[in-house]
């Protein structure tokens, strides 16, 4: 059985009624940890990660606009609105300052939220997701441009938002908003990743949608690189930014290895200092 949210429902943010739980304590002197699920899915969809990372902090999940429990409005779809959301709702919340990780268009949001809102985050996680349209290999673009209905029939993205809006023409416009808002993505600047304040960690797998040389673009971009731990072949300091790249993973895949990334996340999370073996040390 899952961690149990310690609090859920709905909040008035940006004309919409949006759905959230909370797992744990807020309030506390370690930062929350706001969850941000990617394109299609939903809350239910973290339940993993949550579950991992409630054991050690409180973390806070929510339902896109159309996502889920949240119903679509008439307003349209984008990256910046997302984020403010995402910013409204932790403030409606009372949380001054959050972690935040988001995976594929999760991730663009945490982006937006960082970059539009940087007073409330402390440290960002982007998990599979891009700051340009250009850093999905083609082949991504061109597959999100043909979804339909059919291919999402029978799913829980179809049952989830039927529950609350069973109006066929209703949920054809919300699928219709989402592909041009994926195959649009968003176009943020070089300047505009360099102005980013919160330390960040950079996720892909090596067989991402998201190409590698853009993820480590995104790496470069926010501080990552260090010549003199180059040079010396130690790292004296936690690092500005941190690279992830899984071998053998897909863009599905990264979303089912918690196991593997709650760990290195959660050392990032808490700043744990860089471990150097012994391996040239005076035995005097």
């Amino acid at each position: 059985m899952g961690t149990k949210p310690s609090r859920s429902g709905y909040l008035p943010i940006n004309g919409l009624k949006l759905y959230y739980e909370v797992y744990g304590e807020l309030g506390t002197v370690r930062p929350p940890l706001l969850l941000i699920p990617g394109a299609f899915m939903a809350t239910d969809s973290m339940q993993q990660w949550v579950n991992a990372f409630a054991e050690t902090r409180t973390v806070i999940v929510f339902d896109q606009q159309g996502h889920g429990r949240t119903q679509d409005s008439p307003r349209e779809m984008s990256y910046d609105q997302f984020g403010d959301d995402a910013a409204e709702l932790l403030r409606a919340l009372g949380v001054q300052r959050a972690d935040v990780m988001g995976y594929s268009q999760g991730g663009g949001v945490a982006l937006q939220l960082a970059i539009r809102h940087p007073s409330l985050v402390d440290k960002l996680v982007s998990m599979s997701a891009t700051f340009r349209v250009d850093g999905w290999y083609p082949s991504v673009v061109e597959a999100i441009g043909g979804l339909s209905a059919k291919d999402f029939a029978g799913t829980p993205v179809e049952a989830a938002f039927k529950a609350h809006t069973p109006d066929a023409d209703a949920y054809a416009t919300y699928l219709e908003k989402m592909k041009v808002l994926n195959v649009d993505d968003q176009q943020i600047s070089d300047e505009q990743m360099r102005s980013i304040s919160a330390k960040t960690m950079v996720i892909v797998g090596d067989a991402d949608g998201v190409t590698l040389d853009h993820a480590v673009a995104m790496f470069k971009l926010r501080g990552g690189g260090d010549e003199q731990a180059a040079a010396t072949g130690v790292l004296q300091n936690a690092p500005a930014a941190r690279l992830v790249v899984l071998p053998a993973t897909s863009h599905i895949g990264v979303a089912g290895e918690s196991a593997v990334l709650v760990p290195m996340v959660t050392a990032f999370l808490d700043d744990g200092p860089p471990t150097t073996p012994a391996l040239f040390e005076s035995e005097e």
